[in-house]
């Protein structure tokens, strides 16, 4: 997030600090992205992972990218990581 001008970076970074309260707007993801989520922050999106450990929960920000392209991007990465783990069994 660094690389991104101070205006959009101050928003996702209120968007990620809020993804704790239920009044986000996150929505869960499909298909190949079921498990994950995202919320909109004017025109990027931020994909998160939400785990329960132990009665702890935690939000784990995956991915932050411009609107246009983050789903597929975020597809890719996934569907790739899939096929590692598939070939190290």
């Amino acid at each position: 997030m660094r690389a991104r001008a101070p205006e959009p970076r101050k928003r996702l970074t209120r968007a990620i600090k809020g993804l704790s309260s239920s009044t986000s707007d996150a929505k869960p993801l499909e298909g190949r992205l079921a498990g994950y989520s995202r919320v909109k922050v004017g025109g990027y999106r931020v994909i998160f992972a939400e785990r329960t450990h132990r009665g702890t929960r935690t939000i784990e920000c995956i991915y932050a990218e411009a609107r246009s392209i983050v789903h597929e991007m975020f597809e890719n990465l996934v569907v790739q990581e899939m096929q590692e783990k598939a070939s190290l069994d």
